[in-house]
């Protein structure tokens, strides 16, 4: 099972990533911090500094329809926030 599923490219994460040198990946729910600093460390032959992470509940609908109501949800998601050493860089775009 990989733990990193993909890094996350958006206008806060790259302002995060100039500011302080932090990069956001979005990770296995089930992962802990030190088996991402881990996995991070052997994917992208960096120092890491830092870990923080944060869990997203399931977003949940409904709708009526002729036959009931019926519900839907989305997968729970879980982001990791990396800091990295001094003079470390990840290239996001290379892969």
């Amino acid at each position: 099972m990989s733990l990193i599923i993909k890094p996350i490219i958006s206008e806060k994460a790259n302002y995060l990533t100039e500011l302080r040198g932090a990069y956001s990946f979005l990770v296995a729910p089930k992962a802990n911090k030190i088996q991402i600093k881990g996995a991070i460390e052997a994917a992208y032959g960096v120092k890491v500094a830092d870990v923080r992470t944060m869990i997203y509940a399931p977003k949940v609908s409904t709708k009526n329809t002729k036959k009931g109501l019926q519900v839907g949800k989305t997968n729970k998601l879980k982001k990791a926030v990396v800091t990295l050493a001094a003079g470390e860089v990840i290239d996001v775009f290379a892969n």
